[in-house]
């Protein structure tokens, strides 16, 4: 179903997916319209029907984003449907998602196509993955994919929500999982990444994996990171 947060800006939760050992996740994509009515898609969802009718509701699709190398499996199917938007990727999808590198390649300056409408940060150095985080600049909103987490309390349930729960991905407020934390290899990286982020305008906290924070999302994205100072 589509929400939407005001400003140009949407999100549309999909189905879980089934990640290493079992884990389901919840999944969750940003819709943006750029100044030139076309449509901005970040980390797509499973594109069924209804998802294609909801998003021809709000322009042409223009920009597929996937944001890090863990969220491109459904992109083959919107490259398909959506033949002329761009695709922009973050370091490591085109090994996994050959065709996804044809266009651009993600880094911490925004592209052309949407500089006056997000700034973005990229967090490198991880073993696990490269995410880049986005700022829409209209709302203030944040969006992280991976590397803020929140999932319900009972999602996971025997072995799985022990795990779960030591890893941070069920606290009650957003974390940055310890897996991780542990995985970052270039503090100065984190930190030169973080110092940017802790200077953005940030209103509202949006999550692949995770609810929407409306209330203090600059303050627990701080909270979030402060392991990191």
């Amino acid at each position: 179903m589509l929400q939407s947060l005001g400003d140009g800006l949407w999100t549309v939760d999909g189905p879980p997916i089934r990640g290493a050992a079992g884990f389901m996740f919840p999944t969750r994509m940003c819709l943006a319209r750029m100044p030139d009515g076309g449509i901005w898609v970040h980390s797509p969802v499973a594109l069924s029907e209804d998802v294609r009718s909801e998003v021809a509701s709000l322009g042409p699709v223009r920009h597929l984003v996937a944001p890090n190398d863990l969220h491109h499996i459904h992109l083959p199917l919107w490259c398909a449907a959506y033949p002329d938007a761009r695709v922009h990727a973050a370091p490591g999808v085109p090994m996994k998602c050959p065709f996804a590198g044809e266009d651009a390649t993600l880094g911490d300056t925004p592209p052309v196509d949407w500089k006056d409408t997000f700034d973005q940060v990229m967090f490198s150095g991880n073993l696990i993955t490269t995410e880049i985080v986005f700022l829409h600049r209209p709302s203030g909103t944040a969006i992280f994919t991976d590397l803020l987490q929140q999932m319900p309390a009972d999602w996971y349930s025997g072995w799985r929500g022990t795990v779960a729960r030591l890893d941070l991905m069920t606290s009650d407020a957003p974390e940055v999982p310890r897996k991780y934390r542990l995985a970052f290899r270039d503090r100065p990286a984190l930190r030169a990444a973080l110092a940017r982020i802790q200077a953005w305008p940030i209103q509202r906290l949006v999550m692949a994996h995770g609810p929407v924070i409306e209330t203090n999302a600059g303050g627990l994205v701080e909270h979030a990171f402060e392991w990191a100072a």
